[in-house]
């Protein structure tokens, strides 16, 4: 179970890197990437990014691609805006759940119109 201090530092980070990403990356080219959660090591010093990204399927591609190739340089606006004594080495994942999630909702939805029109049949 995470103690309180690692809550409170994966909650920051996850803030802080949501905004980094906002300042550096134009969202016409990226898409909208947005920042899930944050699974920060027990010693702090690594971490990973879970982020979704809205967009087409070029965009994502993108997005996941910028994200890699300024990995360093979104750490280093984090290391500046949280003090800590390690900056943790950032790890970026596509997370997909948010679509996985939809998809089921969808799913869902169409068993329900599904048996509802099973039943009105069954009532004639």
């Amino acid at each position: 179970m995470p103690n309180l201090r690692h809550e409170r530092v994966r909650e920051l980070l996850k803030r802080e890197i949501g905004e980094a990403i906002r300042r550096e990356f134009n969202v016409s080219e990226a898409g909208l990437i947005s920042v899930n959660d944050v699974d920060v090591a027990g010693d702090l010093k690594s971490a990973t990014v879970f982020v979704s990204i809205f967009g087409n399927a070029a965009q994502q591609k993108r997005g996941i691609q910028l994200l890699e190739e300024h990995r360093g340089r979104i750490q280093g606006l984090v290391a500046r805006a949280v003090i800590l004594k390690y900056t943790p080495t950032l790890k970026f994942v596509f997370d997909d759940s948010i679509v996985r999630g939809n998809r089921v909702l969808q799913i869902i939805e169409e068993l329900e119109k599904a048996g509802t029109g099973q039943e009105e049949e069954d009532s004639q």
